[in-house]
Formats: structure tokens, C-alpha cells, sequence
């Protein structure tokens, strides 16, 4: 029988390579964005629909996850991929984008999980993959407000794995290392307080620093694999990092003692810095 895949925020990135892979794979895939009347891509594929959602609203969550049962007869798996990137340093940071920073990555997911869970306990079984980060677990300079996101959907994924076990519903982290999307350009949202000026050269380098090491990483297909991976995995595993970077930097952040792992953030993030 053919399996069906609901991905949010799919326009870009992670989110349309997650959706070309599924349906590469046989799958159908609910490619949701939040105006699919820009996509001229997706909607190309056969077994490919389009539906509009923003994870901050609830009634559009609803419609489409409704839409998408009643167009391919259910949902197996959700993945919960719409993200969003407020990047900077802290006291420069907005009171909006902060709260828009937890809209998008923590409450707009569990909005979906919300809106999906009735369905999946009454069929006793269903698939939820969000997209964390390893920033869920490694902090970076300027990264507060979105590191908190990410450790944020690690922990409350880990709580509820114990609650949605015994109705037979996985849910799944996928955790990817840098990836060459436009994560590092357009969807970047740079704080700027006017008249802070007292951070300006730490700003301008590590975000120089972090820049260079998302323009020369791989691109979202290696995160796609690694969902439908996930997807496909029958066990309880969790966790599940994507990339070689991301790999290595769980590794080395196990294996070292913290000030030693802090002291390498440093020299990459901070190269070039002089206080």
C-alpha cells in the first residue's frame, strides 16, 4: 500500500528536498508551506499535493492535515521540518523575533503534533520527525535565542516518546550538522539593536566564521536521506544526527570534557577575534 508523507514548510531547503526524495521513493507526499501559489517546482510531481499551512496557525494546520487524509486516504508520517533562524548577538535581539524564533520552532511544532496525534491514536500507529539541529546539544557564539529553540524540541521530543509509545507512534529527531541551504542567507533573521555598538567586531566575525562553514557544507539531500531513513526505521531509536559534521560534533562533544570542547568552539567561531 502506498504510504503517504505530510512535510511542513516545504518550499525551500530540507522541506523540498524531503519531498522530492519521498516521491522519488513511491511515496505520496502533502508538501505544506505557507503559499503554495509561489511553488513551481513540486507541484510538478505526480504524486505530489500542495497545501497551505503556517505552523502558528492552528486553523491551518487543521484544514490541511484534513485535506491531505481525505485526498490520499491517511498520513503515515508527519515531518515537522518549518523552521525559522533568528541569529545575533542576545541584547540585540527584539522581543518579536525572540517570540517568533519559539513560534516557528517549538510552539508551531507542537501545534502539528497536536492536531496530528488524535488521528494516529486511533489508527495505533503514526511516525513524527522533527527537525532539531546539533545546536539542540552544541552551543555556538550568536546562536542563543536559536540554540535554546533546538535544545527545546530535544527535550520535549525525548518526554514524549514515553507518552506516545504505547499507542505504537514513533516519534523520531533528526539532527543536522551545517547544510548548505538558504538557512545561511534568506532565511536568516540578523538582530541589530540601534545604537549597540559594543558587540559590533565579535558580531561581524563569528558570523563571518559560522557563514564560511555553512557555504562550503552539503546540501539538504544527505538531511533528506536521513529522514526517509527515520521514516522507514520500525524501532523506538530517537535520535538520529545527519551529516559527517554533525556526527563528529556529538562524538568529540561526548568523548571531551566541556571546557576542551569549548575551547575548539572557540578557535573555529571566534577565529580572528582580539578582545
Amino acid at each position: 500500500m502506498q504510504k503517504t508523507v505530510f512535510i511542513t514548510g516545504s518550499s525551500s531547503g530540507i522541506g523540498k528536498a524531503s519531498a522530492k526524495f519521498f516521491a522519488e521513493k513511491g511515496w505520496n507526499v502533502a508538501a505544506s508551506m505557507r503559499n503554495p501559489d509561489k511553488e513551481t517546482d513540486l507541484n510538478k510531481l505526480e504524486n505530489v499535493k500542495l497545501y497551505t499551512l503556517d505552523v502558528i496557525d492552528c486553523l491551518s494546520i487543521q484544514k490541511a492535515i484534513a485535506a491531505a487524509i481525505e485526498d490520499f486516504g491517511g498520513i503515515d508520517v508527519v515531518v515537522n521540518n518549518a523552521g525559522y533562524g533568528g541569529v545575533g548577538i542576545f541584547e540585540a535581539a527584539g522581543k518579536e523575533q525572540i517570540q517568533r524564533q519559539f513560534d516557528t520552532n517549538v510552539f508551531g511544532m507542537m501545534n502539528v503534533i497536536r492536531e496530528i496525534l488524535p488521528y494516529f491514536r486511533k489508527r495505533k500507529e503514526g511516525c513524527i520527525i522533527n527537525l532539531s539541529s546539533v545546536a539542540g546539544f552544541v552551543c555556538f557564539p550568536s546562536y542563543s535565542i536559536y540554540n535554546a529553540s533546538k535544545f527545546a524540541v530535544e527535550g520535549f521530543t525525548e518526554a514524549l516518546q514515553f507518552e506516545l509509545r504505547h499507542f505504537n507512534i514513533r516519534i523520531k529527531n533528526i539532527e543536522p550538522g551545517p547544510i548548505k541551504t538558504d538557512f545561511y542567507a534568506r532565511s536568516q533573521d540578523l538582530f541589530h539593536k540601534e545604537g549597540l555598538t559594543d558587540y559590533d567586531q565579535y558580531a561581524r566575525i563569528t558570523y563571518s566564521n559560522t557563514q564560511k562553514v555553512g557555504n562550503t557544507a552539503a546540501g539538504p539531500e544527505i538531511v533528506a536521506k536521513k529522514i526517509y531513513q527515520a521514516a522507514m526505521d520500525k524501532t523506538y531509536r530517537l535520535r538520529y544526527p545527519a551529516g559527517i559534521q554533525a556526527i563528529a560534533l556529538l562524538t568529540v562533544k561526548k568523548i571531551l570534557p566541556f571546557t576542551w570542547f569549548r575551547a575548539i568552539v572557540k578557535m573555529v567561531v571566534e577565529k580572528g577575534y582580539k578582545a
